[in-house]
C-alpha cells in the first residue's frame, strides 16, 4: 500500500482497512491484501492488520493529547482515557464461553471471556496506557519490556523483559503510544514471540506510514491499531505533527 499520496497531515479519522492474502512480499506492500490467520485454533479469514480508529470522544481526546498547553497531570489522565476507549475495539474479536449464572431472580444464560489478555507496556511511556485498559480487564496480567531508544542511532535499546507465564495462551496487548521508525515495536514482538506469545496486538496512540510498514513487513500476523496515522518523522525521529516526546510529557522529565 503506498503512502505517499495522502496530501493530509493528521489522519485521526480516516478510516483505513488494510487485509493480507496469501504470502508476503516484503519488496511489496501492495501486495498487502487480506490474510488467514490461526486464532485459537481456528482460522479466521480477511483479518484486518492495520486499524486506525474511528470516535469522535477518541478524535477529541487526542487533541487534548496533543496540545502543547496541556501540563503533565492531563496528558497522563487523557492518555489512560484514551487506552480505555481504544480498548473497547482492540477487544472486539476476543472470544467467549457459554455460562449460566444466578441472578438475583433466576438463571441466565450468557457469555464470558474465554481467553487470558496480558498487557505488556513497553517501558516507559506504554505505562500510560495500562490502567486504562486494565481498568476494563481486571484479570489481564501484565508483563514488561524496557527499551530506550539511542538518540544517534535512532536504533532500539533492550535493558529488561519479564513476562506471566500464559503468553502462549493469551491475547497479548503491546503498549507504545508512538509507533514511529518501529524499531522497538519490531523488537518487542520478537522478544514477545521468542517467549511463547503467538496472538499479539501492537496498541500505539499515534504512528506514522513508516512505522506501519515495518511492522507489516517484519510481522505480518501482528494486528496494529492506531487512534491517529501522522504525516513523517522529522530528522531526530519524531513524529510530525505527532504529540512530542510520549515519556517526558507523561512523567514531566526532559
Amino acid at each position: 500500500m503506498n503512502f505517499s499520496d495522502r496530501q493530509d497531515t493528521c489522519y485521526t479519522n480516516y478510516s483505513l482497512r488494510l487485509e493480507f492474502t496469501g504470502s508476503f512480499n516484503t519488496n511489496n506492500s501492495d501486495d498487502i491484501l487480506q490474510i488467514d490467520i490461526l486464532y485459537f485454533g481456528k482460522f479466521r479469514k480477511n483479518i484486518t492488520m492495520l486499524n486506525l480508529l474511528k470516535h469522535p470522544l477518541l478524535t477529541h481526546k487526542l487533541a487534548l493529547l496533543r496540545r502543547k498547553e496541556t501540563d503533565t497531570r492531563e496528558f497522563r489522565e487523557t492518555l489512560k482515557e484514551i487506552a480505555g476507549l481504544m480498548a473497547y475495539e482492540i477487544t472486539r474479536d476476543l472470544p467467549v464461553k457459554n455460562v449460566i449464572i444466578e441472578t438475583p431472580l433466576g438463571k441466565c444464560k450468557t457469555q464470558e471471556l474465554a481467553v487470558d489478555v496480558v498487557l505488556v507496556p513497553i517501558l516507559r511511556a506504554g505505562l500510560g496506557m495500562v490502567d486504562g485498559i486494565s481498568n476494563l480487564i481486571p484479570t489481564a496480567r501484565i508483563g514488561h519490556i524496557g527499551m530506550y531508544r539511542d538518540h544517534k542511532t535512532l536504533k532500539p535499546m533492550t535493558y529488561y523483559s519479564k513476562f506471566p507465564d500464559n503468553l502462549p495462551n493469551a491475547v497479548v496487548m503491546l503498549l507504545d503510544p508512538m509507533l514511529a521508525t518501529g524499531g522497538s515495536s519490531t523488537d518487542a514482538i520478537s522478544v514477545l514471540k521468542d517467549n511463547g506469545a503467538k496472538i499479539i496486538k501492537l496498541v500505539c496512540v499515534v504512528g506514522v506510514p513508516v512505522g506501519v510498514e515495518r511492522i507489516l513487513k517484519d510481522h505480518p500476523d501482528v494486528q496494529i491499531f492506531l487512534a491517529g496515522l501522522d504525516e513523517k518523522l522529522n530528522e531526530h525521529g519524531y513524529i510530525v505533527p505527532g504529540l512530542g516526546d510520549a515519556g517526558d510529557r507523561l512523567f514531566g522529565t526532559k
